[in-house]
Parts: C-alpha cells; structure tokens; sequence
C-alpha cells in the first residue's frame, strides 16, 4: 500500500454529561453522559459521519467518549459495515484539572490561582493537574504515531474521540487558533486535513464535524 501524504484527521467532543450542564471541570473524571439529554447532538453526529469511511479509530480511554464512539458506531454496527477496532488511548484525555476538578467557574472566580491560570490562558500549570504544554505533549506524541502510522499504511482517514480541551489545543497547534476560540461543542468536532512533504506533516485545512449549515447551504 502507497504511503498517505494527505491524512484526514476527524477528532470529535464526547457528548452531553451532567457535569457539563452545571459547568463544572470534569478533566480526568469519569463522568459518563447525560441520558437520553445528550442523544440529540449524537444523532446529529453520528448521521454527518455515517457514509464515512476510516481507516483507524481512536477513542480517550473515559466511559463518556466510549459512550459517544460506541453510539457512533451502533448503525454500522446494525448493518454489518465494517469499522476497524478502536483503539483506547489516555493520552486522549480531557486536560487534568486537579485540585478544580468537580468545581465551577462561580466557585473558582475569586481563587487567584485559578485567576492566574486563566489568565495565562492555559499555560500555567493548575495545581495538582496539568499546563496546556503537558497536555500538548501527550497529544502530540499520539499524533505522531498516527501519522507514522498513516505513512506506513497508507492510512487517509482516521477518527478520534476525545475531549474540549484537547481539541482546543489540537486547535492551537494545527490551525493557529486563538485559546479562546477553539472550543467546540458537545459531539462537534473538527477535521483536520494534513498533507506530508520533505519537512514533515502540517496542516492544511480544518473544518467543523458537523458541517456548519452556512457551509453547505
């Protein structure tokens, strides 16, 4: 198999849980989803992706991405389509939040370490957790394996469950976003287009998973 110089990298958000309701940091919480609330945005999902074809499949280790892939998949699943078999990864996790974890913008406000940290837009470390540059570390190692991997198996599409703020510093890294504008909804996501030349991969475009109406309209 000819080695991938374009890779199509879908990385989606877990769906709806009780904590993102209440605004509260789940991080590396093991929070599943809200049910039935969180079932509309995973249908909507689930249909923008449901012709698509991938080659690997990636999901964060944390029952509510298992939940959102495994919904994901149940059609396919249904219909006898073949998906290759995902892959749990904790370097997909969520940011580790620490000692804010369970806890609510309203009650973290007037804490100046949290103040610092948002401050620093992300680039402190919060106590007892992670800085976005260890969170960038572990996802870029798993991207660099992805790659590799693309290369070595002609790999074009591969999909990815994961987490806010992981997509968010996907986001940083690959499209230059600012730390403010990279979020993304419960079950939204972000492809990714990457191409390979002499120094190395980058990317080339991205869009959103689902596709924005005023995008196809």
């Amino acid at each position: 198999m000819a080695a991938a110089d374009r890779l199509e990298l879908v990385v989606v958000r877990h769906g709806l849980t009780s904590w993102n309701l209440e605004r509260r940091y789940q991080g590396h919480r093991d929070i599943p989803l809200l049910l039935p609330d969180a079932e509309p945005d995973l249908d909507r999902l689930r249909e923008a992706l449901a012709e698509v074809a991938f080659d690997a499949v990636h999901c964060s280790d944390l029952t509510r991405c298992r939940q959102t892939l495994a919904h994901m998949l149940e059609a396919r699943v249904r219909d006898g389509l073949s998906t290759p078999e995902a892959r749990l990864d904790a370097r997909l996790r969520e940011l580790d939040f620490g000692d804010y974890e369970g806890q609510t913008w309203a009650e973290l406000k007037d804490d100046p370490g949290y103040r610092a940290w948002v401050d620093s837009r992300g680039r402190r470390t919060i106590p007892g957790g992670e800085s976005a540059d260890d969170l960038w570390a572990r996802l870029s190692a798993w991207l660099e394996e992805v790659q590799a991997e693309a290369r070595a198996s002609g790999h074009r599409r591969v999909l990815a469950v994961s987490h806010g703020g992981a997509i968010r510093e996907l986001r940083r890294r690959l499209e230059n976003a600012d730390f403010w504008d990279g979020v993304v909804g419960q079950a939204q996501g972000r492809c990714f287009t990457l191409t390979f030349e002499e120094d190395g991969w980058s990317c080339s475009s991205s869009s959103a998973v689902p596709a924005l109406a005023s995008a196809t309209s």
